[in-house]
Protein backbone atom coordinates (compact mmCIF):
# COMPACT_ATOMS: atom_id res chain seq x y z
CA UNK A 1 0.00 0.00 0.00
CA UNK A 2 1.30 3.33 -1.10
CA UNK A 3 1.58 7.01 1.05
CA UNK A 4 -1.86 8.42 1.14
CA UNK A 5 -1.90 11.90 1.74
CA UNK A 6 -4.19 13.43 4.41
CA UNK A 7 -4.59 16.68 2.74
CA UNK A 8 -5.36 18.25 -0.56
CA UNK A 9 -4.38 22.13 -1.39
CA UNK A 10 -7.86 22.26 -3.60
CA UNK A 11 -10.84 23.42 -2.40
CA UNK A 12 -12.97 20.62 -2.65
CA UNK A 13 -10.60 17.99 -0.65
CA UNK A 14 -9.38 14.82 -1.79
CA UNK A 15 -11.46 13.02 -3.94
CA UNK A 16 -12.03 8.94 -3.37
CA UNK A 17 -11.84 6.89 -6.78
CA UNK A 18 -13.22 3.67 -6.47
CA UNK A 19 -11.88 1.02 -9.33
CA UNK A 20 -13.31 -1.56 -11.38
CA UNK A 21 -10.84 -2.66 -14.27
CA UNK A 22 -10.25 -1.38 -17.67
CA UNK A 23 -7.92 1.88 -18.18
CA UNK A 24 -11.26 4.61 -17.52
CA UNK A 25 -9.47 5.07 -13.86
CA UNK A 26 -6.45 6.23 -15.16
CA UNK A 27 -7.83 8.71 -17.28
CA UNK A 28 -10.01 9.78 -14.76
CA UNK A 29 -7.08 10.13 -12.22
CA UNK A 30 -5.09 11.67 -14.50
CA UNK A 31 -7.57 14.37 -15.28
CA UNK A 32 -8.70 15.31 -11.49
CA UNK A 33 -4.85 15.65 -10.90
CA UNK A 34 -4.40 17.96 -13.33
CA UNK A 35 -6.80 20.35 -12.06
CA UNK A 36 -4.90 19.99 -9.31
CA UNK A 37 -6.86 17.83 -6.44
CA UNK A 38 -5.85 14.86 -4.75
CA UNK A 39 -7.16 11.59 -5.64
CA UNK A 40 -6.76 8.77 -3.69
CA UNK A 41 -8.24 5.12 -5.82
CA UNK A 42 -9.43 2.05 -4.10
CA UNK A 43 -9.27 -0.43 -6.34
CA UNK A 44 -11.29 -3.50 -6.20
CA UNK A 45 -9.57 -6.52 -5.85
CA UNK A 46 -9.59 -9.09 -8.33
CA UNK A 47 -11.02 -6.31 -11.43
CA UNK A 48 -9.02 -3.15 -10.79
CA UNK A 49 -5.47 -3.06 -12.68
CA UNK A 50 -2.46 -2.61 -10.84
CA UNK A 51 -0.78 -0.97 -13.17
CA UNK A 52 -3.31 1.76 -12.78
CA UNK A 53 -4.10 1.71 -9.06
CA UNK A 54 -0.86 1.58 -8.09
CA UNK A 55 0.11 4.91 -10.22
CA UNK A 56 -1.28 7.18 -7.85
CA UNK A 57 -2.02 7.27 -3.69
CA UNK A 58 -3.79 3.94 -3.23
CA UNK A 59 -5.31 1.15 -1.19
CA UNK A 60 -7.03 -2.26 -1.91
CA UNK A 61 -10.69 -3.25 -0.96
CA UNK A 62 -12.42 -6.27 -1.83
CA UNK A 63 -16.51 -5.97 -2.77
CA UNK A 64 -18.25 -5.19 0.32
CA UNK A 65 -15.55 -4.45 2.67
CA UNK A 66 -17.47 -0.67 3.02
CA UNK A 67 -16.19 -0.37 6.82
CA UNK A 68 -12.37 -0.40 5.47
CA UNK A 69 -13.49 1.95 2.70
CA UNK A 70 -15.59 4.30 4.93
CA UNK A 71 -12.50 4.43 7.25
CA UNK A 72 -9.75 4.98 4.77
CA UNK A 73 -11.29 7.26 3.23
CA UNK A 74 -12.28 9.60 5.83
CA UNK A 75 -8.46 9.21 7.05
CA UNK A 76 -7.17 10.58 3.69
CA UNK A 77 -9.85 13.01 4.40
CA UNK A 78 -12.40 12.03 0.77
CA UNK A 79 -15.77 13.26 1.39
CA UNK A 80 -16.26 12.84 -2.79
CA UNK A 81 -16.71 9.32 -4.17
CA UNK A 82 -16.28 8.28 -8.13
CA UNK A 83 -17.22 4.88 -9.40
CA UNK A 84 -15.34 4.42 -12.66
CA UNK A 85 -13.74 0.99 -14.70
CA UNK A 86 -16.04 -2.09 -15.18
CA UNK A 87 -17.09 -4.75 -13.11
CA UNK A 88 -18.25 -8.26 -13.68
CA UNK A 89 -21.50 -8.38 -11.49
CA UNK A 90 -20.22 -10.58 -8.30
CA UNK A 91 -22.09 -13.60 -7.39
CA UNK A 92 -23.57 -12.48 -3.48
CA UNK A 93 -21.09 -15.42 -2.31
CA UNK A 94 -18.45 -13.79 -3.65
CA UNK A 95 -18.85 -10.54 -1.30
CA UNK A 96 -16.62 -10.22 1.67
CA UNK A 97 -18.51 -8.12 3.83
CA UNK A 98 -16.62 -6.86 6.87
CA UNK A 99 -17.84 -6.16 10.28
CA UNK A 100 -19.28 -2.47 8.43
CA UNK A 101 -20.54 -4.64 5.42
CA UNK A 102 -22.60 -7.44 7.82
CA UNK A 103 -24.77 -4.42 10.02
CA UNK A 104 -25.81 -3.31 6.56
CA UNK A 105 -26.20 -6.71 4.84
CA UNK A 106 -29.89 -5.92 4.75
CA UNK A 107 -28.85 -2.74 2.31
CA UNK A 108 -26.57 -5.10 0.44
CA UNK A 109 -28.70 -7.58 -0.39
CA UNK A 110 -31.96 -5.33 -1.76
CA UNK A 111 -29.23 -4.03 -3.72
CA UNK A 112 -28.30 -6.95 -5.09
CA UNK A 113 -32.03 -7.91 -5.74
CA UNK A 114 -32.34 -6.09 -9.68
CA UNK A 115 -30.04 -5.02 -12.56
CA UNK A 116 -26.65 -3.20 -12.44
CA UNK A 117 -27.96 0.06 -12.37
CA UNK A 118 -29.79 -1.02 -9.51
CA UNK A 119 -27.20 -2.69 -7.51
CA UNK A 120 -24.97 0.53 -7.95
CA UNK A 121 -27.13 2.68 -6.99
CA UNK A 122 -28.23 0.90 -4.00
CA UNK A 123 -24.58 0.69 -2.77
CA UNK A 124 -24.37 4.61 -3.26
CA UNK A 125 -26.80 4.67 -1.01
CA UNK A 126 -25.17 2.95 1.39
CA UNK A 127 -22.29 5.30 1.41
CA UNK A 128 -24.27 8.42 1.05
CA UNK A 129 -26.36 7.64 4.52
CA UNK A 130 -23.01 7.90 5.98
CA UNK A 131 -22.27 10.86 4.69
CA UNK A 132 -20.47 10.82 1.51
CA UNK A 133 -21.42 12.50 -1.78
CA UNK A 134 -21.64 10.37 -4.56
CA UNK A 135 -20.30 12.27 -8.10
CA UNK A 136 -20.39 11.25 -11.62
CA UNK A 137 -16.98 10.78 -13.20
CA UNK A 138 -18.29 13.24 -16.00
CA UNK A 139 -18.96 15.65 -12.82
CA UNK A 140 -15.34 15.92 -12.17
CA UNK A 141 -13.68 15.35 -15.11
CA UNK A 142 -16.25 16.57 -18.08
CA UNK A 143 -13.55 16.68 -20.56
CA UNK A 144 -13.63 12.84 -20.50
CA UNK A 145 -17.30 12.68 -22.21
CA UNK A 146 -17.57 12.37 -26.44
CA UNK A 147 -18.33 15.57 -27.88
CA UNK A 148 -21.02 16.13 -30.60
CA UNK A 149 -19.95 15.48 -33.90
CA UNK A 150 -17.17 13.11 -35.68
CA UNK A 151 -13.84 11.93 -33.97
CA UNK A 152 -11.60 12.27 -36.78
CA UNK A 153 -11.80 11.68 -40.49
CA UNK A 154 -14.25 9.41 -40.48
CA UNK A 155 -17.85 10.11 -42.03
CA UNK A 156 -21.20 8.98 -41.71
CA UNK A 157 -23.34 7.75 -44.89
CA UNK A 158 -27.12 8.05 -44.84
CA UNK A 159 -27.67 4.42 -44.16
CA UNK A 160 -25.22 4.43 -41.12
CA UNK A 161 -27.62 7.05 -40.16
CA UNK A 162 -30.64 4.97 -40.37
CA UNK A 163 -29.03 2.29 -38.35
CA UNK A 164 -27.91 5.16 -35.74
CA UNK A 165 -31.90 5.47 -35.40
CA UNK A 166 -32.86 2.37 -35.18
CA UNK A 167 -30.44 1.48 -32.08
CA UNK A 168 -31.06 4.16 -30.56
CA UNK A 169 -34.66 3.42 -30.90
CA UNK A 170 -34.05 -0.06 -29.69
CA UNK A 171 -32.04 1.09 -26.44
CA UNK A 172 -35.09 2.96 -25.60
CA UNK A 173 -37.23 0.09 -25.68
CA UNK A 174 -35.11 -2.43 -23.96
CA UNK A 175 -33.90 0.40 -21.34
CA UNK A 176 -36.31 0.03 -18.69
CA UNK A 177 -35.26 -3.96 -18.53
CA UNK A 178 -31.80 -2.62 -17.01
CA UNK A 179 -30.37 -5.25 -20.11
CA UNK A 180 -27.31 -3.61 -21.45
CA UNK A 181 -26.31 -0.35 -23.54
CA UNK A 182 -25.27 -1.16 -26.76
CA UNK A 183 -26.56 -2.66 -29.93
CA UNK A 184 -25.21 -3.51 -33.12
CA UNK A 185 -27.48 -2.61 -36.17
CA UNK A 186 -26.77 -3.13 -39.90
CA UNK A 187 -29.45 -2.40 -42.55
CA UNK A 188 -31.94 -1.34 -40.18
CA UNK A 189 -31.72 -4.76 -38.71
CA UNK A 190 -30.60 -5.61 -35.11
CA UNK A 191 -27.86 -8.46 -35.04
CA UNK A 192 -26.96 -7.90 -31.39
CA UNK A 193 -27.93 -6.48 -27.94
CA UNK A 194 -25.39 -6.28 -25.32
CA UNK A 195 -26.44 -8.51 -22.14
CA UNK A 196 -24.01 -9.10 -19.42
CA UNK A 197 -21.13 -9.81 -21.28
CA UNK A 198 -20.01 -6.66 -22.37
CA UNK A 199 -19.75 -4.54 -25.29
CA UNK A 200 -16.26 -5.95 -26.35
CA UNK A 201 -17.84 -9.71 -26.21
CA UNK A 202 -20.91 -8.69 -28.35
CA UNK A 203 -18.83 -7.79 -30.54
CA UNK A 204 -16.84 -10.59 -30.83
CA UNK A 205 -20.06 -12.51 -31.05
CA UNK A 206 -20.83 -10.19 -34.54
CA UNK A 207 -17.39 -10.94 -35.95
CA UNK A 208 -18.47 -15.04 -35.34
CA UNK A 209 -22.10 -13.98 -36.88
CA UNK A 210 -20.11 -12.34 -39.93
CA UNK A 211 -17.69 -15.52 -40.53
CA UNK A 212 -20.43 -17.74 -39.91
CA UNK A 213 -22.31 -16.21 -42.63
CA UNK A 214 -25.09 -15.05 -40.49
CA UNK A 215 -24.94 -11.46 -41.09
CA UNK A 216 -26.58 -10.67 -44.63
CA UNK A 217 -24.85 -6.40 -44.88
CA UNK A 218 -21.01 -6.92 -46.43
CA UNK A 219 -18.41 -5.79 -44.80
CA UNK A 220 -18.20 -2.42 -43.87
CA UNK A 221 -21.92 -1.92 -43.40
CA UNK A 222 -23.31 -1.58 -39.62
CA UNK A 223 -23.45 0.69 -36.57
CA UNK A 224 -22.63 0.19 -33.01
CA UNK A 225 -24.90 2.19 -30.69
CA UNK A 226 -24.63 3.12 -27.49
CA UNK A 227 -26.43 5.08 -24.61
CA UNK A 228 -27.14 5.30 -21.01
CA UNK A 229 -30.40 3.27 -20.04
CA UNK A 230 -33.15 5.12 -19.33
CA UNK A 231 -33.66 6.25 -15.70
CA UNK A 232 -30.09 5.45 -14.87
CA UNK A 233 -28.30 7.00 -12.18
CA UNK A 234 -25.48 9.20 -14.47
CA UNK A 235 -23.07 9.08 -11.70
CA UNK A 236 -22.79 5.32 -12.23
CA UNK A 237 -21.92 3.07 -15.23
CA UNK A 238 -22.30 5.71 -18.29
CA UNK A 239 -21.48 4.33 -21.33
CA UNK A 240 -17.69 4.12 -22.67
CA UNK A 241 -15.70 3.66 -25.25
CA UNK A 242 -11.91 3.55 -26.08
CA UNK A 243 -9.16 1.72 -28.47
CA UNK A 244 -10.81 -1.68 -27.76
CA UNK A 245 -13.89 -0.63 -29.32
CA UNK A 246 -12.33 0.57 -32.59
CA UNK A 247 -10.84 -2.93 -32.41
CA UNK A 248 -13.82 -5.01 -31.77
CA UNK A 249 -15.79 -2.45 -34.70
CA UNK A 250 -13.17 -3.47 -37.06
CA UNK A 251 -13.06 -7.24 -36.16
CA UNK A 252 -17.43 -7.01 -36.48
CA UNK A 253 -16.89 -5.61 -40.21
CA UNK A 254 -18.99 -2.41 -39.10
CA UNK A 255 -18.85 1.32 -39.98
CA UNK A 256 -18.30 2.96 -37.39
CA UNK A 257 -19.96 3.97 -33.42
CA UNK A 258 -22.10 6.17 -32.24
CA UNK A 259 -22.93 7.27 -29.15
CA UNK A 260 -24.34 10.05 -27.07
CA UNK A 261 -22.84 13.32 -27.02
CA UNK A 262 -22.00 14.04 -23.41
CA UNK A 263 -23.40 10.94 -21.79
CA UNK A 264 -20.22 8.78 -23.01
CA UNK A 265 -17.03 8.37 -22.00
CA UNK A 266 -14.04 8.34 -23.99
CA UNK A 267 -10.68 6.28 -22.33
CA UNK A 268 -7.49 7.53 -24.91
CA UNK A 269 -9.45 9.62 -27.26
CA UNK A 270 -6.14 10.39 -29.12
CA UNK A 271 -5.56 6.86 -29.83
CA UNK A 272 -9.52 6.02 -30.54
CA UNK A 273 -9.23 8.85 -33.33
CA UNK A 274 -6.04 7.46 -34.44
CA UNK A 275 -6.85 3.77 -34.59
CA UNK A 276 -10.76 4.41 -36.19
CA UNK A 277 -9.01 6.87 -38.96
CA UNK A 278 -6.51 3.75 -39.83
CA UNK A 279 -9.58 1.26 -39.95
CA UNK A 280 -11.41 4.28 -42.29
CA UNK A 281 -14.54 3.78 -40.17
CA UNK A 282 -16.50 6.41 -37.99
CA UNK A 283 -16.59 7.98 -34.59
CA UNK A 284 -19.23 10.53 -33.82
CA UNK A 285 -21.36 11.47 -30.82
CA UNK A 286 -25.01 12.26 -31.70
CA UNK A 287 -26.84 15.32 -29.74
CA UNK A 288 -30.02 15.47 -27.94
CA UNK A 289 -30.96 11.73 -27.96
CA UNK A 290 -31.47 9.63 -25.11
CA UNK A 291 -32.47 5.89 -24.76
Amino acid sequence: MSTVPAASSADEGPLALVCGGGTLPLAVAESISKRGRTVVLFGLRGAADSAVVERFPHHWVHIGQIGKFMRLARAAGCRDVVFIGSLVRPSLWHVHPDLKGLRMLGGVLAAFRGGDNHLLSGMGRLLEQDGFRLLGAHEVAPEILVPEGLLGRGKVSQSDRDDIAVGFDCLRAIGPFDVGQAVVVAGKHVLAVEAAEGTDHMLARVAQMRANGRVRASPGNGVLVKAAKSGQDRRFDLPSIGPRTVDGVVEAGLAGIAVVAGETIVAEPERVVEKADRANIFVTGVAGTKA
